[in-house]
């Protein structure tokens, strides 16, 4: 055997025990999971707007002749909504079963959509010549007063000082104040959220309820009910509270958590939110819920979209301020 020939063989050993032996393990490295707060989240110190409830608030104005779809009277809010070819609409993105974005379709669903689309049909003839805005809880009054939409349909409560900016339609849905907490927690009732963190979206009337209570519990607002979820979640906060109605489709999103607490903190009304200077659209809306109402339309959405709060209590009824 030649010299080059024994190098070559020497090469070759050298590279498989190489290729044989174990790498050193990686240094380990530990990092702390960071906490973040959803922007525009603050602590709430003063108290917020409350309603004066001396008004009956749920009385709205009485529907007069319905014109047909496409037909709508010259002159009139409808006929130029008709004119521009979309009723355009203040709806929400982040509360699940009422205004949500389908994460297989990204199209906004749930039940105020759909109520949207049956005004929007009953203007056109078409539930899809609608455009859907994205509106936060704080921008609803300045969303009408300013023309940026036509009605508002995003879980909107009415209360009497509210309806000094805006009006609104019949009660379409009655929603119950109540409490999300961690299962476990210890949270069932109002009292044990004294000295707790608790998380409610800014604008709404949830926030006036809890800064209400005595003792008062540490609130905190934020933008969107899922940025509480994040937040209770999180640790960052010990319990959400809100109307049922939107507690449940958090609780769908997370089954670690539970509704608790009292039967009802507060009633919240639904209604549609409509600029004050078209008396004309808040009666053409009253005949379309009426129409809902009546013809079973009201009832499907709910079993396609509210069953999982109960069973249905059926639509409640309306109530006019006028003969």
């Amino acid at each position: 055997m030649n010299a080059r020939v024994v190098a070559a063989l020497l090469a070759a050993v050298t590279l498989a025990a190489g290729c044989s032996s174990s790498p050193a393990p990686p240094t380990a490295v530990t990092v702390a999971p960071a906490t973040v707060t959803p922007a525009g989240a603050h602590g709430i110190t003063a108290a917020p707007a409350r309603a004066d409830e001396e008004c009956d608030r749920e009385a709205s104005l009485r529907p007069r002749s319905q014109p047909a779809p496409g037909a709508m009277p010259s002159g009139s809010t409808m006929a130029a909504i008709a004119e521009r070819g979309r009723l355009v609409v203040g709806v929400d993105q982040n509360t699940y079963l009422f205004g949500f974005r389908n994460p297989s379709t990204g199209q906004l669903e749930g039940f105020d959509i759909d109520v949207a689309r049956e005004i929007a049909r009953a203007i056109f003839g078409d539930p899809d010549r609608i455009d859907l805005k994205v509106v936060d809880a704080s921008q609803r009054e300045s969303a009408l007063t300013s023309g940026k939409v036509d009605v508002v349909v995003r879980t909107y409560s009415v209360t009497c000082e509210r309806r000094r900016s805006v009006a609104f339609s019949t009660v379409y849905f009655y929603a119950n104040q109540r409490i999300l907490a961690a299962k476990g927690s210890g949270i069932d009732s109002a009292a044990d959220l004294a000295d707790k963190r608790v998380c409610a979206v800014t604008g709404t009337t949830s926030l006036s309820t809890l800064f209400a209570m005595e003792p008062r519990p540490a609130l905190v607002g934020v933008a969107t009910w899922t940025d509480c979820l994040v937040m209770l979640q999180q640790g960052q906060v010990d319990a959400i509270s809100t109307d049922d109605a939107v507690l449940s489709g958090l609780n769908r999103q997370d089954p670690t958590v539970e509704i608790t607490g009292p039967p009802s903190l507060a009633v919240e009304p639904y209604g549609v939110g409509i600029n004050k200077d078209h008396e004309d659209l808040v009666r053409f809306v009253n005949g379309v819920l009426e129409q809902m109402r009546a013809d079973g339309t009201w009832q499907r959405l709910y079993d396609r979209w509210l069953l999982g709060l109960g069973p249905s209590p059926g639509p409640p009824a309306a109530r006019y301020q006028d003969p």
